[in-house]
């Protein structure tokens, strides 16, 4: 082993698995197992299935660098199965990766914390606890308490088009469509239920994407994404020559500084811990709002959180260390 490694124990690269988000998952996980192999680490490249607890049992891993989007890897179960099992893990626990998985759930702690969020509601797929009629045919309620509705009885959004429809807990912008037209919104609800029984119906922030990176206790810098589609959408993100990356964002310097501010406040609402990014809006009017926080960001080549560190004088190498180090500090 090289010297000055921040551990000797074995590190399994958990990547892969069966969400919406497999294909850069794999990206993610390749790009940190071979950086760890050259920094001299003992790594092993894991493709998480049904049988994850015998391959981390056969591998003797000691510690996970988690390298999973979306589904199980970064809601919380993949955490908690680490837990159980003894094995640190990079990134955050299973609390905050299952409060920052679900936007819904999130969105409601970023609000009582102060942090700016677009207007929203959320419209549920009525399922087999739902009421049944007289003839057995399934009765729809509206449930206004806690801004949520069950399809297909659901209100005209209270805030001006365009609207964003996107499933409550999926990553990478999958799912995720602009309502431009008022009869637009029930067939894009209908496709939308495919990702799950809960989407979110949003208003529309015009303005510029940024994106924050965290990095413990510390926001590190953002980039604006300027997107050659209509917003920064799966496409966009993994195509190469798609989208415009601008570091630092061009926005004033005091309002970069409110955003930088408003991601470590978030980050720390949800009790997370590693490294994040924290995506926001910024209006016309230089008011932030906050999208989501991703508990486990990409590690690819065209990965957003390797760019800001990079923009902060860390390296690739330097932040997967960072990473390590800040998991056994845990």
């Amino acid at each position: 082993m090289g010297k000055g490694l921040v551990t000797k124990k074995k590190i399994g690269v958990l990547m892969g698995g069966q969400s919406s988000e497999r294909d850069v998952s794999m990206r993610s996980g390749l790009a940190i197992y071979q950086n760890l192999h050259d920094l001299g680490y003992n790594p092993a490249l894991i493709d998480v299935g049904k049988d994850i607890v015998q391959v981390l049992k056969k591998e003797k891993v000691k510690l996970a660098f988690l390298a999973l989007h979306g589904g199980v890897g970064e809601n919380g179960a993949i955490q908690g199965l680490l837990e159980v099992l003894g094995i640190s893990c990079t990134g955050s626990g299973v609390l905050a990766s299952a409060l920052a998985m679900d936007k819904e759930a999130s969105k409601k702690i970023f609000s009582y914390h102060g942090l700016p969020v677009a207007p929203f509601f959320v419209v549920k797929r009525a399922g087999r606890t739902g009421k049944r009629g007289e003839k057995g045919k399934r009765q729809n309620e509206e449930t206004d308490i806690t801004g949520e509705y069950t399809f297909p009885n659901i209100p005209e959004p209270p805030f001006e088009l365009p609207w964003v429809v996107k499933p409550a807990a999926e990553g990478s912008s999958i799912g995720v469509s602009i309502v431009k037209e008022k009869n637009g919104l029930t067939p894009c609800l209908e496709k939308t239920f495919s990702f799950g029984r809960r989407v979110m119906v949003e208003k529309f922030i015009k303005g510029k994407e940024v994106h924050i990176g965290v990095l413990g206790d510390k926001a590190l810098g953002g980039v604006e994404v300027r997107p050659s589609l209509e917003f920064y959408n799966y496409e966009a993100k993994y195509t190469s020559g798609f989208t415009d990356y601008i570091i630092p964002p061009e926005i004033d310097e005091t309002t970069f500084e409110n955003t930088m501010n408003m991601a470590l406040r978030a980050h720390r609402s949800l009790g997370c811990s590693g490294a994040t990014r924290v995506d926001f809006m910024i209006d016309e009017n230089n008011s932030p709002y906050i999208l989501e926080v991703n508990t486990l960001p990409g590690m690819t080549a065209m990965s957003l959180l390797p760019k800001i560190a990079k923009s902060a004088g860390l390296s690739f190498n330097d932040l997967i260390e960072e990473i390590i180090h800040l998991a056994l500090k845990e």
